[in-house]
């Protein structure tokens, strides 16, 4: 017999034995399929999706918009999301339909920090000023990701300007900005309830200047971010996130918006170090970029490929060091009164444990192996009494004891990035900005004031270049020579472990791998104490390994080695 079914013919056997002959047992009905999720999936589960055809970059992509539809009002990690997402997933699912696949991202979505260029999506460095700007030129970066494949999907939060805008005495809170407010941390998404601190920011910290709320609610596959101090590495440590801050060249800064080219990077944040060394190997070019001459640094891996890396076993025979002088134990600088650094009990637990991990999957642990430079006895030679000049009260006349390089190149670099933009610059100098931003301070332009801003348009770069360059080679010497490169050559180790985001300072300013594993939590219990009756969520805590120059293959190693040994990463709560 045969009937219709929504205009399809549907023969319908009639009888005990059936239509067929012999008599047969019909099958079982196959197991149903459970429909793909985003909700934390890793980039290789998501490309295996893909492949087999379970998934469309279409679909993906509209999973991830209405995860942003329905808890970013909670977060705010979101600048801009691109309006042309959906077109762009089109398009890379009709190239693989017609057999072609650019690599490991092809149809993934991504997010940018939104001081990354993009020609198509507005880059606004979270400053009222650039609010409407379209740069005329893709970030090499960008270029890259889309050459991969990509689908970029939105421009995330940033600490306005990277974090350079204020600093003392008023300075801003991580993840604010003049273009779109606070950004929340997913882990516990309030605001600060305390009287003092009632103001709209986080009750949770939200780390450095480049968010990774979106990439830990799964808004998104990965995410990109950029570092100067430590502005990759504290996101991470901070929303459970494993971040990679490389070397200071491996990855292009064409088309990113500076504070420093001697210090700035951008680099990889995901929630498993597999999606962050995929990232990575797409983020750096195959060659030297014309635009950066700092890309001539490190040559990367066969293929740009940084997956080889991934060895489960990738902890034994390496000898890994503890620096517990600051990182671990409090020390007070040569002629200072006040203690630095140091860990509480809970921190100093879970650093414990982390330590014991190691020793148990086959590191040579090397405890202690202080870096010299933090235990310098001479006040000329300790790194932890050379930082960098970074507000009100390191202008000029006052700056002798910290590194003018940040608040110089903010001035040299900053001005020559303004230049590249030509007639899409809406301002023209870092003077004309402070300019504009006194002149709209009611509409929110200067919230926290412009400390950074100032101290730097009062540098002259002719003037002080000379003043510049001693800082940059005193703070190489502190941080390199009588820093990491001791450290690592005296014990012969292959990496240092620091506790969360504290190793960010030296790895960065000496412009040296680190890479971010999540491994703890612990109370978030600040001073003054939360109100009574108010109980604050645990904070996540997590490891950061520092090696050599061009080390990342070997990190990668090791991390992802203990985040297997490990895998204490959890998702944040109440965020299905």
């Amino acid at each position: 017999m045969t009937r219709m079914f929504a205009g399809v013919p549907l023969v319908v056997c009639v009888g005990l034995v059936g239509c067929g002959s012999p008599a047969t047992t019909p099958a079982a009905p196959a197991a149903p399929v459970a429909p793909f999720t985003v909700v934390e999936a890793g980039i290789p589960e998501i490309q295996a999706a893909l492949q087999s055809g379970r998934v469309t970059s279409r679909q993906l992509t509209e999973q991830y918009l209405q995860r942003i539809a329905t808890y970013e009002d909670r977060l705010n990690a979101i600048i801009t999301v691109n309006p042309h997402a959906l077109a762009e997933a089109d398009a890379m699912d009709q190239e693989r339909a017609a057999g072609k696949v650019r690599g490991p991202l092809h149809g993934i979505p991504i997010a940018l920090k939104d001081n990354i260029h993009t020609t198509d999506i507005r880059t606004t460095g979270g400053a009222l000023a650039f609010r409407d700007l379209m740069p005329p030129y893709d970030a090499t970066l960008t270029k890259n990701l889309r050459d991969g494949g990509a689908v970029i999907i939105a421009k995330t939060v940033l600490t306005e300007l990277a974090h350079w805008t204020a600093g003392a005495p008023t300075p801003m809170v991580a993840n604010y900005t003049g273009v779109a407010g606070f950004a929340y941390n997913p882990y516990d998404p309030r605001m600060d309830p305390r009287p003092d601190t009632f103001d709209g920011r986080p009750v949770l910290q939200t780390g450095g200047s480049s968010s990774g709320a979106g990439t830990a609610a799964s808004f998104w596959a990965a995410s990109v971010g950029s570092d100067t101090g430590g502005s990759i590495i504290s996101p991470s440590n901070a929303n459970m996130l494993a971040g990679i801050r490389p070397t200071i060249g491996r990855i292009s800064r064409y088309g990113v918006i500076p504070i420093t080219a001697d210090h700035d990077t951008a680099g990889p944040m995901a929630r498993t170090v597999t999606d962050a060394a995929i990232l990575m190997g797409v983020l750096e070019s195959a060659a030297p970029d014309a635009n950066d001459a700092a890309t001539k640094a490190c040559t990367p891996p066969p293929n740009r490929d940084y997956t080889p890396f991934l060895k489960a076993d990738g902890l034994k025979g390496v000898r890994i060091g503890v620096p517990r002088v600051f990182f671990y134990d409090a020390v007070t600088a040569p002629g200072e009164t006040t203690p630095q650094g140091g860990l509480n009990a809970e921190q100093a637990k879970v650093m414990a444990a982390a330590i014991a991990l190691l020793t148990a999957h086959g590191a040579e642990v090397v405890d202690p192996a202080d870096v010299p430079s933090i235990v310098a006895t001479r006040a000329a030679d300790n790194f932890l009494l050379f930082n960098y000049c970074q507000g009100a009260q390191d202008t000029r006349g006052a700056d002798a004891n910290c590194t003018v390089n940040f608040k110089y190149g903010m001035k040299r670099d900053f001005n020559a990035w303004l230049k590249s933009l030509g007639n899409k610059a809406p301002v023209k100098s870092l003077t004309e900005l402070r300019e504009w931003n006194l002149a709209h301070a009611a509409a929110g332009a200067m919230r926290f004031g412009q400390s950074r801003l100032d101290i730097s348009d009062e540098m002259d770069v002719e003037r002080d270049r000379a003043r510049n360059d001693a800082d940059v080679a005193k703070d190489a010497r502190l941080s390199r020579a009588q820093g990491l490169d001791a450290v690592l050559a005296t014990h012969k180790l292959s990496a240092i472990l620091t506790p969360a985001g504290s190793g960010a300072n030296l790895a960065s300013r000496a412009g040296y791998p680190i890479i971010a594993v999540p491994f703890g939590m612990v109370p978030n219990a600040p001073t003054p104490a939360f109100p009574a009756g108010f109980t604050a969520n645990p904070a996540p805590y997590g490891v950061t390994f520092t090696g050599a120059s061009c080390s990342e293959p070997k990190l990668i190693a090791i991390a992802y080695a203990f985040e297997q040994a490990s895998k204490k990463r959890v998702p944040p709560p109440n965020l299905p």
